[in-house]
């Protein structure tokens, strides 16, 4: 056994507790072989029998091997005077470790711990148990721990309702994560990062902004890296481009390690691309000291959603050149990056190079992508071929993307009808696949089966929602619904539309009003073309800024190709570059033209 270890390492010739301590703190950079050398002469020893030798051997191998660490103490009799701290070194260790098997492992411990009552859990078992919760989104166990924590009387613990706060967040429980945190007495940093990050999780933006706002109100706790991080992400979620920046200037005012840089940095590239700004994304991306697959795949799927299609390949190219090993998430934003810049060929190529060069077992997301490919090239033949003979089941979103090809493809109306109802059995109380087949039966201007589908959907109490746009200003957001007049600026708003409205036509605009709603009788559908979201939001932007000035907005649905054309003129005949951000991607409207010329 001695001549196993190396000299500094060599056993205690005293086999006293303080020896054995002072040998342990020696052996901190053991690999685990050799801690189970030690283990194994402790045991011969008979020193693992005190608790505080027990607690140490198990603190220090537990992060190397979980499992052993656990086989160790629960095989062993119980030592004299047992505490808490070799449990919570095992259930830290297990929350800790990636595998979601070994996290469960956390929840069962702790459940052990209870079952043996010596030692019952204290305020330091709690928050790792509950982080294994969190992760695996286990709401009926933490509620149980939950409750737990009132019966010990740490329900005032600031550490403790961190995780709980956490723990509800993760679990898409927003209204008890807030009231838990509203109630806590005692809230440091980690407090309201465990509160914004669970709204960001959550896509609650503007609640993660809102109470980032009265975090710097309050100015009792300075937020740190994770705060800004979260703030970064809540921007990028909704375009928030002026916000962003500032952010951004706080980032760098941080000390941040080389992990938390990493991070930041690909947290930037995302909200940069998310906010239409390619420039400045691949500047912090070129910028930055080290990458991770993670910022290759975000700078690649932000060019991708820009439009950006023949530069996302050559970015793969690159971190191919550069060492890095594609995953699935990388090619996800290759074909998507096809699909949107109309490449069907490199599509393609990418396609098959994922089984046949990296290894990589196309997933449901692929096989959607490659519909969306071949959709959008009219090759929906071809689409519904690869549909019906993939290994996978289609989904919901699979013929969602068929569908939403067909309407834009004369003569496929057959085809809609297949697509259609294959997503009404897959999805039947959303409002898509109504919605779309009522666009293919209004684009062979069939309008009485466009009636009877929009009937249908009504008498099955199915709603779509209502388009939504968002433009920032100033660092607000202003929200806009069609037709809306709440905002305080309305009069001002409908006025700059009129004129916007005078200016189209004598530009030649007539509007297409197979792209109105199919509820409005004849007469009202070009009016309600004209009260789109996106053209009150430009409005306001129009009259809100100086001319030159880009406007930026974001909208809930796809823009329609009506006011696609509209945009691209009012940029043309406004002077104004117009960034939008619809479901499907962006929109850089120049001069007259837009990025994804007129293929999206």
């Amino acid at each position: 056994m001695r001549a196993c270890l190396c000299e500094p390492c060599a056993p205690p010739s005293h086999q006293d507790s303080r020896s054995w301590l002072a040998f342990l703190d020696r052996c901190t950079t053991l690999s685990l072989p050799h801690y189970k050398q030690v283990h194994a002469l402790m045991l011969r020893s008979h020193a693992l029998a005190r608790s505080s030798l027990l607690d140490r051997a198990i603190s220090t191998c537990a992060p190397l091997d979980p499992a052993y660490a656990a086989r160790l103490l629960l095989n062993l009799p119980p030592p004299e005077n047992p505490n808490s701290f070799a449990f919570n070194a095992l259930i830290r260790a297990h929350a800790a470790a990636p595998c979601p098997h070994t996290k469960h492992q956390a929840i069962v411990l702790f459940r052990l711990m209870l079952l043996r009552s010596n030692p019952m859990p204290d305020k330091f078992s709690f928050p790792f148990v509950l982080k294994a919760c969190a992760f695996l989104f286990a709401l009926f166990e933490g509620k149980q721990i939950h409750g737990l924590v009132f019966k010990l009387g740490l329900a005032m613990d600031p550490y403790v309702n961190n995780g709980l706060v956490h723990m509800y967040a993760s679990c898409g429980v927003a209204n008890l994560a807030r009231q838990l945190f509203d109630e806590m007495t005692e809230k440091n940093v980690v407090s309201w990062n465990s509160m914004i990050y669970g709204y960001v999780q959550l896509g609650f933006f503007e609640e993660a902004l809102g109470l980032f706002s009265e975090m710097n109100r309050l100015g009792d706790v300075a937020p740190d890296a994770y705060t800004v991080h979260s703030v970064v992400c809540a921007c990028a979620g909704l375009g928030a481009f002026a916000l962003g920046v500032w952010a951004h200037r706080l980032a760098t005012r941080l000390s941040l390690d080389n992990e938390q840089s990493l991070l930041m940095c690909n947290a930037l590239i995302d909200m940069y691309a998310k906010c239409g700004c390619v420039t400045i994304a691949r500047q912090v991306f070129d910028k930055m000291g080290s990458r991770d697959v993670s910022s290759w795949n975000t700078i690649i799927q932000g060019l991708s959603v820009n439009g950006s299609g023949h530069e996302a390949l050559d970015m793969f190219s690159r971190m191919l050149k550069d060492g890095f090993k594609p995953n699935a998430i990388t090619f996800v934003g290759l074909l998507s990056a096809c699909a949107h810049s109309g490449l069907v060929n490199q599509g393609l190529s990418t396609f098959n190079s994922m089984r046949s060069r990296y290894g990589i077992e196309p997933a449901i997301e692929h096989y959607g992508c490659m519909v969306d490919l071949l959709g959008r090239n009219s090759r929906l033949d071809e689409a519904y071929e690869l549909i019906t003979t993939m290994p996978l089941t289609p989904d919901a979103i699979i013929w969602r993307t068929l569908l939403d090809s067909c309407t834009r493809s004369p003569g496929k109306l057959d085809l809609s009808k297949v697509a259609a109802s294959h997503l009404l059995e897959l999805d039947s109380d959303t409002s898509g696949a109504y919605v779309l087949l009522s666009k293919a039966y209004a684009r062979a201007n069939r309008w009485n089966n466009a009636g009877e589908v929009r009937k249908e959907m009504s008498l099955n109490n199915v709603a779509k929602p209502p388009g939504c746009s968002y433009l920032e200003l100033d660092g607000v957001v202003h929200e806009f619904l069609a037709g809306d007049t709440s905002h305080s600026r309305s009069r001002d708003i409908y006025s700059m539309l009129d004129e916007v409205e005078g200016r189209l036509r004598s530009n030649g605009y007539v509007p297409d009003a197979s792209k109105a709603d199919v509820a409005e009788p004849d007469g009202g559908k070009e009016q309600s073309l004209l009260l789109h979201s996106d053209r009150v939001a430009i409005a306001f932007g129009l009259i809100s800024t100086t001319p030159g000035t880009t406007i930026r907005l974001m909208k809930n649905l796809r823009v329609c190709s009506d006011c696609h054309h509209v945009i691209k003129l009012v940029s043309l005949i406004y002077e104004r570059e117009v960034i939008m951000r619809d479901r499907a991607r962006f929109h850089h409207f120049r001069q007259g033209s837009c990025s994804c010329m007129d293929y999206w």
